[in-house]
């Protein structure tokens, strides 16, 4: 059977692994990531172990943490580009691991990867058009438009979006430190332990933190669904990990679209429309896979 290599770079940790989807992964390591050079030289060495013990790979996707640049035509295709986090701006990600082990390179952000593996193998199965995003650390979004992931100037930043900010009940000025008040500066992980002074998993499920929350993540969800009009959305990522958030964000998205898109999937069938990830906390190092797989 062929084999794939693939990383998923994230701005705590990186996952590598070799395999050929969910049912059969040969090998996976995780680590930190720390400076550059050491944690690209730690991918490197995990997949020349692992090619000594399971033989050859096809190719390798990485899908990272951005933003990046994923233009092939580019001349910094395979860099991290503007990135806050220390040490990492105008990082080559590709370049070294290429030049290593001589293989095809699938590279892009770490959403659109995992916005693929739905695709394939998840909860976007049979689908052409539907949006994948994650509510974590950052707010990212992966769209697959008519079977294809969106690119076009460099890729979607779908987490800086403004969002309508009602300063009298939400005096928060906001975390991003290019927008402050965007769609990640209110509701990503941080802006929700920098709001409430504690971490969000220790929170109570009925704590005023989820319903705002769940108002942000509604305003956004209407501004996607009426550009790119997706078939589904799957919200994944650690703040997603609340349970009591599906049902409120379903709830709120209705609301604030008020009728306004008359679908069925959107009127009748919302629990089916807004969803969790069908590969969970596997959708990184999957959509890694998934773009080696399509880089041959």
């Amino acid at each position: 059977m062929t084999l794939f290599g693939g990383i998923e770079a994230g701005g705590t940790k990186f996952v590598c692994a070799i395999g050929s989807g969910p049912n059969d992964i040969r090998a996976e390591t995780r680590f930190p990531t720390t400076q550059p050079g050491e944690t690209i030289e730690q991918a490197i060495s995990f997949f020349q172990s692992q090619i000594c013990q399971f033989g050859p790979l096809a190719a390798i996707g990485i899908a990272s943490f951005g933003p990046v640049d994923p233009n092939p035509a580019s001349a910094t295709f395979g860099h991290i580009t503007t990135t806050p986090k220390p040490g990492w701006a105008h990082t080559d990600l590709v370049g070294p691991i290429q030049q290593v082990l001589n293989l095809p390179i699938g590279f892009d952000t770490d959403v659109n990867g995992a916005a693929l593996a739905e695709g394939r193998w998840g909860a976007a199965q049979g689908l052409d058009n539907f949006i994948y995003l994650t509510i974590g650390t950052g707010i990212g979004g992966g769209v697959m438009g008519n079977g294809r992931l969106l690119h076009g100037l460099i890729h979607p930043e779908m987490g800086h979006i403004p969002l309508p900010h009602d300063w009298e009940k939400d005096p928060f000025p906001g975390n991003c430190p290019y927008h402050s008040d965007c769609f990640e500066g209110m509701a990503a992980g941080p802006a929700i332990e920098k709001r409430w002074q504690s971490k969000g998993q220790h929170l109570p499920p009925n704590h005023p933190a989820w319903e705002l929350e769940a108002h942000y993540i509604a305003l956004a969800l209407r501004s996607f669904i009426c550009t790119l009009s997706p078939q589904r959305i799957i919200l994944g990522g650690g703040v997603m990990e609340q349970a009591q958030l599906f049902p409120l964000v379903r709830q709120k998205t209705q609301a604030t679209l008020n009728g306004y898109v008359q679908s069925p999937a959107i009127l009748n069938q919302i629990d089916s429309y807004i969803v969790p990830p069908k590969l969970g906390s596997r959708a990184g190092v999957l959509g890694a896979i998934a773009l080696a797989m399509a880089a041959i």
